[in-house]
């Protein structure tokens, strides 16, 4: 379970850093007079954030985890829902960047 939790741990870190990138180019794409959206993921997803930035998506799934390491029955559950989210922001941040 332990090397789970590490193989997380490790992918949330990258996924804040492609984030913040990834919201450095939203940026420019609304001083620009593009990207004029108001949230990047909709209701249908697990997370509960609504914002036009991924930062906060991160933030989420951070403390999604740090909630996780410190509780120690149920984990199957909320590892799942984490890893779901992890996935969701990696493959909307690559998609953006392939779009840019």
């Amino acid at each position: 379970m332990q090397n789970i939790l590490e193989k997380i741990n490790e992918n949330i870190q990258m996924v804040y850093r492609k984030a913040i990138d990834a919201d450095a180019a939203l940026d420019k794409l609304q001083q620009s007079g593009k990207g004029k959206f108001t949230v990047i993921f909709s209701e249908e997803t697990d997370f509960i954030t609504r914002n036009k930035r991924f930062g906060p998506y991160v933030d989420e799934l951070a403390l999604d985890f740090s909630k996780l390491e410190t509780e120690q029955d149920g984990l199957e559950n909320e590892i799942i829902i984490i890893v779901k989210k992890l996935q969701l922001l990696l493959i909307t941040i690559g998609k953006l960047k392939v779009a840019l």
